[in-house]
């Protein structure tokens, strides 16, 4: 995809798109970290097109001339969003949007929601794998917190975007502050608790005021799909399909997945 960066799943981004009585709001998607629209959605924006979803997704938060995204200042990338929202809303007409984050784009959807004052605009909200309240990643967070430039360090070989998703950073304490949920939006957040990137686990859950929290083992015991595979998995799409549109959507079917599935798939795919 290092080819081709403004690639977008088939039939999402379909501007001449309009909604209809069975799905009368426009589904926007956000990627993680480190990725783009196609990596991050190309099994599941399609799914939700051929349900007869309205679909859209943004590369955001990148360099100039990036092949990959979700690097950047997560605040700016948020008011990128919100201004993508506003195109998605003229195109369709349609007063209000359902949003779907994976990883940072959880975070960063939230955000645009929590401190832009995007809520009066968004009906439902879902988290897949969201990052919540940051993570420790392993235990290196707060050691690298306690090391002087250390940070700064991370920042620079990784990328602002993760630095800022670390378990009491100030952008996440400023994302959660005066709660982690406003009125007037459905929150649902789908994780696992086999996660390789959000530790310890109980960071995904939002804690606010209406907010549900699936957990996928909860639902489906042999499912060990964790972090990567999150936006792959089947039944993880089957669960969101049940919450933009549980009239019309199957009963999830429970599949095995082996623990780490996906992870070879990240590493080549970030490589080439």
């Amino acid at each position: 995809m290092k080819d081709h960066p403004a690639a977008v799943p088939r039939g999402v981004n379909d501007f001449g798109c309009v909604p209809d009585a069975a799905h009368p709001r426009p589904v926007i998607l956000a990627h993680g970290t480190d990725a783009s629209a196609y990596t991050d959605w190309s099994a599941i924006g399609p799914r939700l097109v051929d349900e007869g979803f309205c679909v859209f997704a943004l590369n955001y938060g990148g360099k100039p001339g990036a092949v990959s995204f979700g690097t950047e200042d997560i605040v700016l990338s948020a008011h990128q969003f919100a201004a993508f929202v506003e195109q998605v809303r003229s195109a369709t007409r349609a007063p209000q949007v359902d949003l779907l984050g994976f990883s940072q784009g959880a975070n960063m959807t939230r955000y645009y929601i929590n401190k832009l004052g995007g809520a009066p605009a968004v009906a439902t909200w879902v988290g897949l794998a969201s990052p919540t309240y940051g993570g420790v990643m392993y235990g290196l967070v707060p050691v690298a917190q306690q090391i002087p430039g250390a940070l700064t360090v991370a920042e620079k070989t990784i990328s602002v975007a993760a630095v800022q998703q670390a378990q009491g950073s100030p952008f996440m304490l400023d994302l959660n502050a005066g709660g982690d949920t406003v009125p007037g939006v459905r929150y649902v957040t789908i994780g696992s608790r086999v996660d390789e990137m959000i530790q310890p686990f109980g960071n995904i859950a939002l804690r606010g005021p209406g907010a549900e929290n699936i957990v996928v083992q909860d639902r489906c015991p042999a499912d060990l799909t964790g972090h990567f595979h999150m936006v792959y998995d089947p039944f993880v799409a089957q669960l969101v399909l049940d919450v933009l549109d549980p009239e019309h959507a199957p009963e999830p079917v429970c599949m095995p997945v082996a623990l780490g599935t996906g992870i070879p798939q990240v590493i080549i795919g970030g490589n080439i």
